[in-house]
């Protein structure tokens, strides 16, 4: 039965034959093998290195867990009859090779290209792998005492920040997993099922509600889309202290160009099928979907790119209007752009939430925007131009365009 259960999830994940799981191997030496005849070389703190893999791999394997799509297969899964614990660990066992093998591969293949390494540091990054695996599952099979979790996570990362580059700090770190594989031993089966209406419950309204009530019930039920919101404002409330030495108009706007990196709000098409069919079915729909997503999108990057700037005024002063203006700026073409992206070009064929999240077309938007912003730098007087267009034919073109595309 287990074998069966693993069976039938790694070909929802990987695909019939397993063609993603090749392709994405491939991928991985590609980017491996250009980044080492390269010669970039970086050094990294083996407790760093360590701390980078089991953050990264925990939380994926947590986006893998909170999958909408995989409630609903589990739904399917649990009508058979099965052992709970075969079960639990086939099922925590699929969803951390995809996470290690899809996601964290890449990060690892970066990592042992630019940095040096001994081959017992090798293991000591399986073995990292493995328990960030097992801890996430733990964790999440016992969300509804999160406060204890979350001691868990920061003991461990303080336990790697402080001790990660002694050389019995595997150790440690297999005996965690010890500890996660007990907790799994004794987890319920439906710890790893939420229920559809925990999901589904956003989209019901009242004939006449608001598409904002809408967004906002979207994110109230995605509690993990506002915890990437709030790593963005944390990321800008600090990123005028790495910016000091560069502080002046030239350097804010590549600061407005990273902050527009917020996936979970511009992919919002893509992720939920029922509601692009119903928006895509219905007459009239796309001026009236688009127009207030794209304010949506606007507003969450003007809030980030806002604690920028009060930020920067604290730790360096000197906010200008002209900063002021190019924040909006940056903000309502970054929120166009997603728009546009997700409207003509949706991401499909993805199999769980995490290959949204970090789909290529994520950058497309940011790279954009660094682009514009590099030439705003080089040439500062661009930036009144770009407001002059911006102030009188741009609004005009993207209303038209998104009314009568």
């Amino acid at each position: 039965m287990m074998k069966m259960t693993g069976k039938a999830f790694a070909k929802k994940l990987f695909g019939a034959r397993y063609e993603r799981l090749s392709r994405t191997l491939l991928m991985d030496v590609i980017i491996f093998w250009g980044l080492y005849i390269a010669g970039f070389q970086v050094q990294i703190a083996a407790s760093v290195r360590i701390l980078m893999i089991n953050a990264f791999t925990a939380g994926i394997m947590w986006q893998a867990l909170s999958s909408r799509d995989n409630t609903v297969e589990l739904k399917h899964m649990l009508m058979l009859p099965q052992q709970p614990k075969e079960f639990v660990f086939s099922y925590v066992a699929v969803l951390g090779g995809y996470t290690v093998l899809t996601k964290t591969g890449l990060l690892l293949a970066v990592l042992l290209a630019v940095s040096a390494w001994k081959p017992i540091e090798l293991a000591g990054m399986a073995i990292s792998m493995l328990h960030a695996v097992l801890m996430a599952a733990a964790a999440y099979s016992l969300r509804k005492y999160w406060y204890a979790g979350g001691f868990w996570a920061v003991a461990m990362v303080s336990a790697i920040l402080f001790c990660g580059s002694r050389t019995w700090f595997g150790l440690l770190l297999l005996a965690n997993s010890f500890i996660a594989i007990l907790i799994l031993r004794k987890a319920e089966v439906y710890a790893f099922y939420q229920g559809e209406s925990e999901k589904h419950h956003a989209i019901r309204q009242r004939k006449k509600a608001s598409l904002w009530r809408y967004f906002f019930r979207y994110l109230s039920c995605h509690k993990n889309y506002l915890v990437n919101t709030g790593v963005m404002w944390c990321v800008a409330i600090v990123m005028p202290y790495f910016l000091r030495e560069m502080a002046g108009l030239s350097v804010v706007p590549v600061g407005f160009s990273i902050l527009s990196l917020n996936t979970p709000i511009c992919i919002l098409l893509s992720c939920d099928r029922d509601l692009e069919q119903a928006v895509r079915f219905l007459p009239g729909q796309r001026r009236r979907f688009c127009i207030p997503y794209c304010l949506f999108i606007f507003s969450c990057n003007m809030a980030a790119d806002a604690i920028f700037l009060c930020s920067w005024q604290i730790q360096n002063g000197g906010v200008t209007v002209l900063m002021i203006a190019g924040a909006v700026f940056f903000a309502l073409q970054s929120a166009v752009l997603s728009v546009l992206l997700e409207w003509f070009y949706p991401i499909r064929g993805w199999k769980i939430e995490s290959d949204l999240w970090h789909h290529p077309r994520k950058y497309v938007v940011p790279v954009v925007i660094l682009l514009l912003a590099g030439a705003v730098c080089a040439w500062p007087v661009l930036l009144y131009v770009l407001l002059a267009l911006l102030a009188v034919e741009i609004p005009v073109c993207w209303c038209k365009l998104l009314a009568n595309a």
